[in-house]
Protein backbone atom coordinates (compact mmCIF):
# COMPACT_ATOMS: atom_id res chain seq x y z
CA UNK A 1 0.00 0.00 0.00
CA UNK A 2 1.23 3.18 -1.05
CA UNK A 3 0.59 6.55 1.71
CA UNK A 4 0.49 9.90 0.94
CA UNK A 5 2.42 11.23 4.28
CA UNK A 6 1.81 15.34 5.88
CA UNK A 7 3.36 15.48 9.23
CA UNK A 8 1.56 18.85 10.81
CA UNK A 9 2.94 21.06 13.32
CA UNK A 10 -0.17 22.16 15.33
CA UNK A 11 -0.25 24.70 18.46
CA UNK A 12 -3.13 22.46 20.04
CA UNK A 13 -2.96 18.64 20.27
CA UNK A 14 -6.71 18.64 21.27
CA UNK A 15 -8.05 20.77 19.16
CA UNK A 16 -6.61 19.73 15.89
CA UNK A 17 -7.22 16.06 16.34
CA UNK A 18 -11.04 16.99 17.53
CA UNK A 19 -10.88 18.93 13.69
CA UNK A 20 -8.95 15.90 12.05
CA UNK A 21 -10.99 13.08 13.37
CA UNK A 22 -14.26 15.42 12.34
CA UNK A 23 -12.69 16.40 8.65
CA UNK A 24 -11.48 12.46 8.24
CA UNK A 25 -14.11 10.43 9.63
CA UNK A 26 -11.32 8.49 11.46
CA UNK A 27 -9.71 7.95 15.18
CA UNK A 28 -6.48 8.19 15.59
CA UNK A 29 -4.35 4.97 14.55
CA UNK A 30 -1.83 6.08 17.40
CA UNK A 31 -1.51 8.47 20.19
CA UNK A 32 0.34 9.88 22.41
CA UNK A 33 0.64 12.89 24.71
CA UNK A 34 3.14 14.91 22.35
CA UNK A 35 1.81 12.77 18.39
CA UNK A 36 -1.21 11.77 16.95
CA UNK A 37 -0.87 9.66 14.19
CA UNK A 38 -4.07 9.54 11.30
CA UNK A 39 -4.30 6.89 8.97
CA UNK A 40 -7.03 6.34 6.17
CA UNK A 41 -8.13 3.80 3.75
CA UNK A 42 -10.18 6.15 0.69
CA UNK A 43 -7.90 8.04 -0.10
CA UNK A 44 -4.40 6.01 1.46
CA UNK A 45 -3.33 8.71 3.58
CA UNK A 46 -0.87 8.98 7.34
CA UNK A 47 -1.38 11.96 8.74
CA UNK A 48 0.51 13.20 12.29
CA UNK A 49 0.31 15.91 14.36
CA UNK A 50 3.24 17.13 16.23
CA UNK A 51 2.30 20.67 19.10
CA UNK A 52 4.74 22.92 18.58
CA UNK A 53 4.43 26.69 20.12
CA UNK A 54 4.27 28.38 16.74
CA UNK A 55 2.71 27.89 13.79
CA UNK A 56 3.01 30.97 11.64
CA UNK A 57 4.24 31.75 7.84
CA UNK A 58 2.95 30.36 4.97
CA UNK A 59 5.06 27.24 3.62
CA UNK A 60 1.70 25.95 2.90
CA UNK A 61 -0.41 27.31 0.02
CA UNK A 62 -3.24 24.38 1.02
CA UNK A 63 -3.99 20.96 0.96
CA UNK A 64 -6.50 18.89 -1.05
CA UNK A 65 -8.16 15.88 -1.43
CA UNK A 66 -9.35 15.02 -5.00
CA UNK A 67 -12.27 13.27 -5.57
CA UNK A 68 -14.29 11.54 -8.44
CA UNK A 69 -17.12 12.97 -8.85
CA UNK A 70 -19.67 15.78 -8.12
CA UNK A 71 -21.35 13.75 -6.31
CA UNK A 72 -18.74 12.77 -4.19
CA UNK A 73 -18.03 16.17 -3.15
CA UNK A 74 -21.70 16.76 -1.79
CA UNK A 75 -21.45 14.01 0.25
CA UNK A 76 -18.08 14.67 2.43
CA UNK A 77 -19.41 18.26 2.39
CA UNK A 78 -22.89 17.46 3.94
CA UNK A 79 -21.01 15.10 6.32
CA UNK A 80 -18.61 18.10 7.41
CA UNK A 81 -21.38 20.42 7.57
CA UNK A 82 -23.21 17.72 10.30
CA UNK A 83 -20.32 17.61 12.81
CA UNK A 84 -20.27 21.88 12.56
CA UNK A 85 -17.93 22.63 10.38
CA UNK A 86 -18.43 25.74 8.10
CA UNK A 87 -17.59 25.03 4.33
CA UNK A 88 -16.98 27.04 1.52
CA UNK A 89 -18.28 25.98 -1.58
CA UNK A 90 -17.06 26.83 -4.88
CA UNK A 91 -19.54 25.06 -7.90
CA UNK A 92 -18.57 25.49 -11.25
CA UNK A 93 -15.28 27.26 -10.95
CA UNK A 94 -11.91 27.88 -12.97
CA UNK A 95 -9.12 27.08 -10.35
CA UNK A 96 -5.75 25.72 -11.60
CA UNK A 97 -5.95 25.22 -15.16
CA UNK A 98 -9.15 23.08 -14.52
CA UNK A 99 -12.89 23.58 -13.42
CA UNK A 100 -13.86 21.95 -10.39
CA UNK A 101 -16.34 21.61 -8.10
CA UNK A 102 -14.87 22.31 -4.63
CA UNK A 103 -15.34 23.44 -1.19
CA UNK A 104 -12.64 24.53 1.58
CA UNK A 105 -12.76 23.91 5.17
CA UNK A 106 -9.92 25.26 7.64
CA UNK A 107 -8.06 23.62 10.59
CA UNK A 108 -7.42 25.12 14.13
CA UNK A 109 -3.97 26.86 12.92
CA UNK A 110 -5.00 27.83 9.66
CA UNK A 111 -4.40 25.55 7.21
CA UNK A 112 -7.12 25.23 4.46
CA UNK A 113 -8.24 21.56 2.85
CA UNK A 114 -9.84 21.91 -0.61
CA UNK A 115 -12.40 18.71 -1.44
CA UNK A 116 -12.54 18.63 -4.73
CA UNK A 117 -13.17 17.37 -8.34
CA UNK A 118 -11.56 18.17 -11.62
CA UNK A 119 -14.77 18.13 -14.66
CA UNK A 120 -12.32 18.94 -17.16
CA UNK A 121 -8.81 21.48 -18.27
CA UNK A 122 -9.18 25.00 -18.61
CA UNK A 123 -6.97 27.31 -20.93
CA UNK A 124 -6.88 30.08 -18.15
CA UNK A 125 -7.01 30.16 -14.45
CA UNK A 126 -8.11 32.34 -11.90
CA UNK A 127 -4.93 34.28 -10.18
CA UNK A 128 -6.52 34.13 -6.90
CA UNK A 129 -8.52 30.66 -6.94
CA UNK A 130 -5.13 28.54 -5.70
CA UNK A 131 -4.53 30.60 -2.75
CA UNK A 132 -6.94 28.76 -0.68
Amino acid sequence: MTNVHIGLNVRDLEKSKTFYENMLGVTPAKEKHDYIKFLTADPNFNLTLTPTEQVEGNQINHFGVQLESKEEVTKHKERLEKVGFFAREEMDTTCCYAVQDKFWVTDPDGNEWEYFYTKNDAEETNDECCAG
